[in-house]
């Protein structure tokens, strides 16, 4: 029974739940259950909760359905929150020594959400110290290990959330999204994530005027759990200035589109610019041809601006936003020492820049943007893979080299994921299959500003095509 339970999408689920077929008790039980049996293997959860306050917690839920009164679709849904992010009573260690005992008196914006529609949160996922780097390991926790091969890398930085979805511990999960975090670790554990455009889900921060380029966003099984987590966790907050006001139920409802005449642009490795390992273009060709078949108009699309010049430009914002961020703790000789090398890289590239430097990248981050508008006037979408090579061991703290050629940075080895963080716009990560290794792979929908509804309808039509979540489940599940 328990398996039944965890095997549910969390639409259904919520079914369940609001039919009275499974209780929130019931259901607690058999996550909790299914983390205990699987999360010492994988090390996604940490900080967890103790289980007779959580079992209490989910009884009062169901108390509150026997009156007559549901919080939302999320009416208890066990959910963990990504260790980047503040909720109330659990620590935010940003998977760092330095703040493993500082504990959050309030809860980031989304979490107010998803706990304001039912979710009772359990813990935390594990991250990258500070969210650095698409590998998930860290002081604090230890490393989480791939869903589908424990001697991998999960990828990251929401590797946690992304592990747990795929062995079935959490019903749906929260991530956030600055070089691919939300996109990467769902292709390397067959699930969907979605980077929501800039605005779309307001992120709680000191600084609420400047766009950051880091976004939060929802991962899932299944398209229509993403969309309806989408939907709790998006909409106008005062809070956050620039943050949309469009209805979030917007997401909600029939997701079935007729695809055909959609006008596909794949961008493939932008001309040879990206260095990808064997076999990740042709899972990419190979699925694309699931919309041809549909009847979309799949075609190779130019970029038509120069890739290195959004790098470079990059590399600047990020420095400057994140460097800012870690450079109390780099001055201060005491703390210094805790700062992995990845974020001593950011502080240091940020000391050297100007606020004319600043002004220079995002000005090119803006031309940018109009000439990726300009794509989407030929475009309907664009795709590109979501990494540029398959899980890697599980002890390697980045690639150093990919296809003979070497990586000048950390995070060169995640560049294909850089041009939609530019844009500002959305894109959606879906699964495209598995390597001759039995690992897997997945490819970004990116759509225009504003278009995640059409990502949706997008992913939708693919999923029912190809259906590779429920298809190849991991072994530790199956054997």
């Amino acid at each position: 029974m328990a398996g039944d339970i965890v095997g549910l999408d969390a639409v259904a689920l919520s079914h369940a739940i609001h039919a009275r077929k499974l209780s929130c008790v019931e259901v607690m039980g058999a996550y909790l259950d299914q983390i205990e049996r699987h999360n010492p293997t994988v090390n996604a959860l940490v900080a967890l909760r103790d289980r007779s306050d959580l079992l209490g917690e989910a009884e009062g839920l169901d108390g509150e359905l026997a009156a007559g009164r549901s919080r939302g679709w999320m009416h208890g849904f066990p959910q963990a929150i990504k260790d980047l992010a503040a909720a109330k009573g659990f620590a935010t260690t940003q998977g760092s020594p330095l703040f493993k005992d500082e504990i959050a008196q309030s809860d980031a914006i989304f979490v107010e959400r998803m706990k304001a529609v039912g979710a009772i949160i359990i813990g935390k996922s594990n991250t990258p110290e500070f969210g650095l780097g698409s590998q998930t390991f860290n002081p604090v926790f230890g490393a989480t290990r791939n869903a589908y091969d424990q001697s991998k890398t999960s990828g990251g930085s929401s590797g946690g959330a992304a592990v747990a979805l795929a062995m079935r511990m959490l019903p749906v999960a929260d991530g956030s999204d600055h070089a691919g975090s939300l996109r990467n670790p769902a292709a390397f554990n067959n699930v969907l994530g979605m980077r929501p455009g800039y605005g779309r889900v307001p992120s709680s921060g000191d600084e609420v005027f400047i766009p950051q380029m880091g976004v939060a966003g929802p991962m899932a099984r299944t398209t229509r759990d993403l969309a309806a987590l989408l939907a709790v966790q998006s909409g106008y907050d005062p809070r956050v200035p620039l943050s949309i006001r469009e209805e979030p139920a917007a997401f909600l409802g029939n997701l079935n589109r007729d695809i055909a005449g959609l006008r596909i642009g794949w961008l493939g490795d932008l001309g040879g610019h990206l260095p990808m390992e064997d076999g990740v273009l042709a899972l990419c060709r190979e699925a694309l041809k699931a919309f041809e078949d549909m009847g979309a108009r799949v075609e190779e699309a130019s970029l038509g601006f120069d890739p290195e010049a959004v790098w470079q430009a990059w590399t600047r914002l990020r420095a400057w936003q994140v460097g800012a961020s870690l450079a109390p703790i780099h001055t201060d000789p005491a703390r210094r020492d805790f700062l992995k090398p990845e974020a001593r890289h950011e502080v240091e590239q940020g000391l050297k820049l100007s606020a004319f430097d600043v002004m220079k990248a995002s000005n090119l981050r803006s031309s940018w943007y109009q000439h990726v508008r300009g794509l989407f006037g030929r475009y309907d979408l664009l795709v590109l893979p979501s990494a540029q090579v398959f899980p890697f061991a599980v002890e390697t703290h980045w690639p150093r080299e990919i296809a003979g050629r070497a990586m000048d940075t950390y995070h060169r080895w995640m560049e294909v994921v850089i041009p939609v963080t530019m844009s500002g716009c959305p894109a959606v990560s879906v699964p495209v299959g598995f390597n001759a290794a039995g690992l897997p792979m997945g490819m970004q929908l990116w759509g225009p500003n504003h278009a995640e509804r059409l990502l949706l309808e997008a992913a939708q039509a693919y999923e029912d095509a190809t259906g590779w979540v429920e298809k190849r489940k991991p072994a530790l599940l199956t054997g």
